[in-house]
């Protein structure tokens, strides 16, 4: 079972849902970055459970622990293990999917993959695994901001049909954490969590999109061909649960444009390349042109809905299955801070990509690298 991602700045998130914790391990961190666990306990305090009427009622406080790779508040270049402790874990509620698979959930594909399946809330499958990768990833934006001063921030851009206005340029934490949807425009966050608050009533759940976007981010981050900075950040993002579609730029719709009408036309500012537009979303060929980099991730509506549904069981035997447990009726407003994540794994692995490739291309007289 893969679960690493990067290249020189590497993540391992390990743990299930009802088991005794999760994590993550950091490797390639370097070394010398003032880091204490508050600044990554207040990313995971955006992603918990219970923070609100609208998410999982699971009483989870999610403390972290820095076990290792942090001394006198500075990283050292070891390997940085982070964890936390499942409190409320309920694998009870989760009798009856034991013999029987949950619609539009891994259950059935990870038993036919594997032959054997943790069936307490999906196991390995369970967005709580994203625990590992917010505190992994409040390690990339720190390192992200103290570096290079780029910021990674992301917000609720749809839920089902209700669409916010947002200027991404101008977008601050505190308009997206100004409500429980995470959603910076006001009427729409509003309109968002009654769509939400009804799904929920009805049994029922909902998705939509989140945009994320990065500022500061200098030109030359990314690969051409397979590592392009556009289709990693693509795979980091599609990892996550009930994510279902990426775009970047102006996405699925620049097919609808013309070359004339998309194309991102340069002139010189300030000693620097920029360009007029951002259809791009500030990536050209697989490599950041020092634009904005702007991108959304569409999320399915939760596969567990408090209704009978139609299923099959282990023994391929019709079944009826009855949802259970404590779960979200829209992901969005907790996935908010793991796309940041995903976002700062990817831009961190590259920049010190790109870091290393310089070194190499251009030594020192001595010749030296």
């Amino acid at each position: 079972m893969s679960s690493f991602l990067g290249t020189l700045f590497r993540v391992a998130t390990w743990g299930e849902s009802h088991g005794p914790g999760v994590g993550a391990v950091v490797d390639g961190c370097p070394p010398g970055l003032e880091l204490d666990a508050s600044e990554i306990q207040r990313e995971l305090d955006r992603r918990r459970p219970g923070q609100s009427a609208l998410v999982s009622p699971r009483r989870e406080a999610d403390r972290v622990e820095i076990l290792s790779g942090v001394f006198e508040g500075r990283t050292t270049g070891a390997p940085i293990a982070l964890w936390t402790r499942n409190a409320d874990a309920r694998p009870e509620a989760y009798a009856e999917m034991a013999d029987k698979f949950r619609p539009s959930h891994a259950d059935y594909t990870y038993y036919a993959k594997y032959g054997i399946r943790d069936w307490r809330g999906g196991g390995r499958s369970s967005a709580r695994e994203t625990i590992g990768r917010v505190a992994a990833g409040a390690v990339a934006k720190k390192l992200l901001r103290a570096r290079w001063g780029v910021e990674i921030l992301a917000y609720v851009l749809r839920v089902k049909e209700v669409e916010a206005r947002v200027d991404p340029e101008a977008v601050s934490l505190s308009q997206v954490e100004s409500n429980p949807v995470r959603c910076p425009d006001a009427e729409a966050a509003e309109a968002m969590r009654r769509t939400i608050e009804e799904a929920r009533k009805a049994g029922d759940t909902v998705g939509g999109a989140i945009e994320c976007a990065a500022r500061g981010a200098p030109p030359g981050w990314g690969e051409p061909a397979f590592d392009r900075l556009e289709a990693d950040l693509a795979k980091a993002t599609l990892s996550i649960p009930a994510s279902k579609g990426f775009e970047i730029g102006s996405g699925f719709a620049g097919t609808r444009m013309s070359g004339s009408e998309h194309n991102d036309l340069f002139y010189a500012e300030k000693g620097r390349v920029r360009t007029r537009t951002n259809r791009s979303g500030g990536v050209q060929g697989g490599v950041s042109n020092g634009e904005l980099i702007l991108f959304r991730v569409a999320f399915k509506p939760v596969a567990t809905i408090m209704r009978p549904q139609e299923t099959v069981d282990i023994h391929l035997q019709p079944a009826v299955l009855q949802g259970r447990g404590r779960h979200d009726p829209c992901v969005l407003p907790r996935a908010v801070p793991i796309v940041e994540a995903m976002a700062a794994l990817t831009l961190a692995d590259h920049a010190l990509r790109q870091e290393a490739l310089r070194a190499g291309a251009f030594p020192d007289r001595a010749g030296g690298v």
